[in-house]
């Protein structure tokens, strides 16, 4: 059985899962607990950072390396076209997402964890050692997030002012393309990642970041989400999930 090591709220984990999930394969989503789960990274791949993937006795980190290694392998509902200059434009819009990621995950994160721990309680879990000892587990992985993620807010403007250029770049290649995909006429790896990188900015159903429990939010996250739903680009994304992402395992994880 394949093994996909992950972060629940972690879009480029979110983007592992549905390359999975593209190709029909069979998978378990293993939790790993932030910070800790460097030790494992550095052991099994040489790098710090998820998503993992097992493959029997493959082990294949960082979301792009799994998608070549899944169209090398399981050549069916591939992900990239045969054609080179469709690939080429997959790989750079690819690249393009991957960047945009983490200027989302970093201006998302700010303003969530201004007003609301439910980031943190979704880390925690629902049961295990973190949620056992909460009271010391969420002040720890906050400071942590923090940190890592270089949630100041100089970073954080630039971050947003990064999103708004990129976003604007995706929205007129897509409106080049006729607005149904990014690259050619069906689902592939840049519709996935540039899909995945925007979910957490709007509260889809079904994904990690969906507000199930109405939890307030900031004026300016309803504000720029509302702004991305009024484009091209933030309808096909909605679109896109609501047709095509035929989730097969669930996110949350074991």
């Amino acid at each position: 059985m394949r093994t996909l090591y992950q972060f629940p709220l972690s879009h480029y984990c979110e983007k592992a899962r549905w390359l999975l999930d593209h190709k029909g394969l069979d998978f378990i989503a293993h939790n790993l607990i932030p910070g800790v789960h460097r030790a494992f990274s550095q052991l099994k791949t040489g790098q710090n950072n998820l998503p993992i993937l097992k493959d029997g006795e493959r082990w294949i980190a960082d979301s792009t390396q799994i998608a070549l290694y899944l169209d090398e392998i399981y050549p069916e509902h591939a992900l990239l076209r045969s054609d080179l200059r469709l690939r080429e434009k997959t790989l750079e819009i690819n690249l393009l997402a991957n960047e945009l990621g983490l200027h989302v995950r970093r201006w998302g994160l700010a303003l969530t964890l201004s007003i609301s721990d439910e980031p943190i309680e979704i880390m925690i879990g629902e049961k295990g050692y973190l949620r056992r000892f909460e009271k010391i587990s969420k002040p720890i992985l906050k400071t942590l997030i923090a940190k890592n993620y270089q949630l100041d807010a100089e970073r954080v403007a630039v971050s947003k002012n990064t999103m708004d250029a990129i976003i604007a770049e995706l929205n007129q290649i897509l409106i080049e393309n006729h607005c149904r995909y990014l690259v050619g006429d069906r689902l592939g790896l840049a519709d996935i990642a540039v899909c995945s990188m925007l979910a957490p900015l709007l509260e889809l159903e079904g994904t990690p970041w969906e507000n199930e429990n109405h939890e307030i939010q900031s004026d300016a996250f309803l504000g720029y989400k509302n702004e991305l739903l009024n484009l091209p680009l933030g309808q096909y994304v909605q679109r896109i999930y609501m047709t095509e992402r035929n989730a097969r395992v669930d996110w949350r994880g074991i």
